[in-house]
């Protein structure tokens, strides 16, 4: 990688803009300048606008020659770093670049300040050469890692649009092997409390005889959990099921039971590794986070009167956020016992995404992506949730997800890392993009 270029990503991944830390909301101000200037540097325009917790940057660089009719792509990135604890596992510095045999190491090298990057470097490169065939619009997040929805009301109150939307913000399958992710899932989390009576009580005088609220709060989360793998028919509605090309491109991916053993993950049933990708991106799924009730970690006779869990459920594309939260209510009520007090509270949710992949804009990424790389990317879909995407959906701008990251690039982990030479990889996929969506018009 060229060293001016190294110095200059160094520069953003030297701010800790760690948004989950209001010490450091300063350095998210500072990441999202320095962002705006790049954009201006590069020929565009470019304003830091105040976002719900962090700021959002909204810029643009015009097409080179000024086309009127230039298709419009929006650029979406975000400056806002997960925490780098633990400290103690990290072998170089975590805001100071590093270079480390093929590897570079830094917190946000690919989540996502080094991926956004390659997005601006990108047009920088072509805005220079006079070669930039569309109309960038750059809309860059400051509180992604803390679910701000800066963007979504963005992209819900602008009037302009674009013909497409590029985000590299994910991972290529394997070394070579890149991919372009067609959906998110949603996310709804819930707090679910059980009450069973005024106070706790003597496990000697009582026990088996009063209602134990760890007992009931077991009972009602199992009316919501899994069997064998499946979930209840309330909580599987509406989702979509996969296209025969997305099912054929799974078959390439690294096989379930291989992804479970390198995770140091027990399968949660026989089928789970042959379903892995049925079960992890195409099918909605329920985990429980955290459960509190008694006295943890002391040893006791107590019969608790109240426990607490909060869970998640993961929706796939298809189904319905207050469809599934109804379903949700219902069987963990049904599956309490009589005279438990249960209260289950929706405290927040996300939509899942999805984007066809007979999309022309998605068309032309798979060319682009072929082109560059010498392999035609896997169509796959996105286990996890990226509110932008259901967004852009419900704006109709289809949507280009992909990145230069590695399942080992240890995103939200100590020692994150990109290959070295995935940065200018990253950059030459940029380019070849913008100058393909050109025939977007």
């Amino acid at each position: 990688m060229d060293e001016a270029w190294l110095s200059e990503l160094s520069e953003l991944l030297r701010i800790p803009s760690v948004s989950a830390d209001p010490v450091h909301a300063p350095h998210v101000r500072e990441a999202a300048e320095w962002v705006a200037e790049f954009v201006r540097r590069a020929g565009g325009t470019a304003e830091v606008q105040p976002g719900d917790t962090h700021p959002l940057v909204v810029g643009e660089i015009r097409a080179s020659d000024g086309t009127a009719d230039a298709p419009t792509i929006l650029v979406y990135g975000h400056f806002d770093v997960q925490p780098p604890a633990p400290l103690e596992l990290w072998e170089s510095e975590p805001f100071e670049a590093t270079v480390r045999g093929e590897w570079l190491y830094a917190r946000g090298v690919a989540d996502d300040k080094g991926q956004l990057w390659t997005l601006l470097k990108g047009a920088e490169l072509l805005a220079a050469e006079g070669r930039l065939p569309v109309n960038l619009r750059f809309a860059c997040d400051g509180e992604e890692e803390v679910g701000g929805r800066a963007i979504v009301d963005f992209l819900e109150q602008d009037e302009r649009g674009a013909d497409a939307c590029i985000i590299f913000d994910s991972s290529m399958e394997r070394r070579g092997v890149p991919a372009v992710c067609t959906a998110t899932r949603g996310v709804m989390s819930f707090e679910l409390a059980v009450r069973t009576g005024e106070r706790d009580l003597h496990s000697g005088m009582y026990g088996n005889a009063a209602l134990n609220a760890t007992h009931a709060l077991a009972w009602a989360l199992n009316g919501i959990l899994p069997r064998d793998g499946r979930l209840p028919d309330a909580l599987r509605e509406g989702a979509q099921a996969p296209t025969d090309e997305e099912r054929a491109s799974w078959s390439e991916l690294t096989p379930g039971a291989d992804v479970l053993r390198e995770a140091g993950a027990i399968p949660n049933d026989a089928a789970a590794a042959d379903d892995f990708y049925l079960r992890t991106t195409a099918g909605p799924s329920v985990d429980v986070n955290g459960i509190l009730g008694g006295k943890p970690g002391l040893t006791n006779t107590t019969i608790p009167v109240a426990a607490q869990a909060n869970f998640s459920v993961r929706i796939a594309p298809g189904q319905d956020v207050e469809t599934i939260r109804a379903a949700v209510d219902r069987l963990v009520r049904e599956s309490a016992p009589d005279g438990a007090d249960v209260s289950l509270e929706l405290v927040g949710f996300a939509p899942p995404g999805l984007v066809s992949p007979d999309e022309p804009a998605v068309q032309i990424a798979l060319d682009a992506f072929e082109h560059v790389t010498g392999r035609r990317p896997l169509l796959a879909r996105s286990g996890g949730t990226l509110p932008i995407v259901p967004a852009l959906v419900d704006q109709g701008i289809p949507t280009i997800l992909s990145g230069i990251a590695l399942p080992e690039s240890n995103i939200h982990s100590p020692n994150e890392r990109v290959l070295l030479d995935y940065l200018p990889l990253g950059v030459e996929l940029a380019r070849e993009l913008y100058t393909r969506l050109a025939a977007l018009r």
